[in-house]
């Protein structure tokens, strides 16, 4: 009896595989870190629920974080490293914008399995009216066109996230014909994605009046506080899922940002930590002196992308080369601050040359000041300057953005209005 070796084509077959189910995992990984609440309708549900028990492994292994995967949708309980950035949350939402999203969502709690705009607006006018609300200065009557615009957003946010499903109607009619019975939408609601939406640890329905924190960073921190075992061990993961999380969320960790015993076992760890995230996530880790980062050489693990296609996003790069020529000519005044008011200066003075491919906006007289803004507010959230009052000082990372000779772009090779100017090859951007 002779034992024959295994065919070539069998190999071959098993090694495709396991590449395959490692490519479905990190889909998977990166569609959960990029949408935390996912309903059943994302294209990569399927492939969450497939995963789901090595995906519920990893993240509470590396980050600490729970995942729940059910029929209807999937949550990962994703709780930022720092709760003092105030870069994070959804986009064109303030505070007040927030307030209504809880009053919707509490209306909802409540609510049959179905309800219509005009009722969801009713209820939170109700909620709004409680006397802990008024003598903090928030009102909401949903008489003018701007209240109905603002409870539409919400709606929109609800639809987006899968807690509500629209059956028939339209917000954008409910909104010029607010007062008209006809103008109306009818939604089915989730309740389980619903139950989803809050990630913190403890609710704050949970607290005593007397026991409730007062401070806003009290209360903050105490919706989060997790129970971390006291020894060694506890203490080490504990500092291994801040540390991931870190990474996990922001486009780079400064070595010196960190406090004394997380930077020491960053510094020791931070290799082996930036292989296991990196398998997982399909991100290349990039080590440097001054810290780690995480790039996404395909661009779409990230809410804020650098560099981009239109004006702003030019823009930005072209502010992001200035500040690192401030790092890499090494002069005397390399680290002290730059003033909005240069930049602004800076990017006016760009106009001459660039400003013909820019859109027409732009080019107005005062709008260096907007576009300022916007750039600053992109290289603050993606961790490439400090930006303290009217102070701009970059930080290391910026000096990975470089420009050199411009190649302008025109004509048929444009397929969007607002004109793109390429430089040499961009480095990738930091994952945030």
């Amino acid at each position: 009896m002779t034992i024959s070796r295994p065919r070539q084509d069998s190999r071959h077959i098993g090694d495709l595989q396991r590449s395959q189910h490692l490519e479905e995992f990190r889909r998977a990984t990166r569609a959960l870190l990029m949408r935390p609440l996912m309903d059943a309708s994302h294209e990569d549900f399927g492939a969450v629920r497939r995963q789901a028990d090595r995906l519920r492994e990893w993240f509470s292994r590396e980050a600490g974080w729970m995942l729940h995967v059910e029929r209807d949708g999937a949550r990962l309980y994703k709780r930022p490293a720092n709760l003092s950035d105030d870069s994070r949350g959804l986009a064109g939402y303030d505070q007040r914008r927030y307030v209504l999203m809880c009053l919707a969502c509490a209306v909802l709690e409540r609510a049959d399995p179905q309800i219509t705009l005009h009722v969801l607006g009713e209820r939170i006018v109700t909620l709004a009216s409680e006397p802990t609300l008024a003598p903090r200065g928030y009102e909401f009557k949903l008489r003018s066109a701007t209240e109905r615009r603002e409870l539409v957003a919400i709606c929109r946010t609800l639809l987006e996230l899968g807690i509500l499903q629209r059956v028939a109607g339209d917000e954008e009619s409910f909104v010029h014909e607010g007062e008209s019975n006809q103008a109306d939408a009818l939604y089915d609601v989730q309740r389980r994605m619903l139950a989803g939406v809050m990630a913190a640890v403890r609710g704050p329905s949970t607290w005593r009046t007397e026991e409730a924190p007062v401070d806003f960073e009290d209360r903050l921190a105490s919706l989060v506080v997790e129970l971390v075992v006291d020894s060694d061990q506890g203490r080490r993961d504990a500092l291994r899922h801040h540390l991931a999380r870190l990474l996990l969320d922001d486009p780079v960790v400064y070595t010196a940002s960190l406090g004394n015993e997380a930077q020491a076992y960053f510094i020791n760890q931070r290799g082996a930590m930036a292989a296991r995230l990196c398998e997982a996530s399909g991100l290349a880790p990039e080590q440097r002196a001054e810290g780690l980062a995480l790039v996404d050489d395909f661009g779409t693990l990230t809410d804020v992308s650098m560099p981009a296609e239109g004006t702003e996003a030019h823009a930005t790069l072209l502010v992001a080369e200035h500040l690192a020529s401030r790092l890499r000519d090494g002069s005397e005044n390399a680290d002290a601050p730059c003033t909005e008011e240069a930049i602004s200066e800076f990017l006016l003075g760009s106009v001459e040359r660039y400003g013909r491919y820019w859109r027409k906006s732009a080019r107005e007289p005062g709008a260096e000041k907007e576009l300022t803004q916007i750039a600053l507010d992109r290289l603050h959230k993606l961790q490439l300057i400090s930006h303290v009052g009217q102070e701009v000082h970059p930080l290391p990372a910026i000096a990975r953005f470089a420009l050199g000779e411009t190649d302008v772009r025109s004509g048929k090779a444009l397929k969007t209005k607002d004109s793109v100017l390429s430089g040499t090859e961009p480095l990738s951007l930091f994952a945030s």
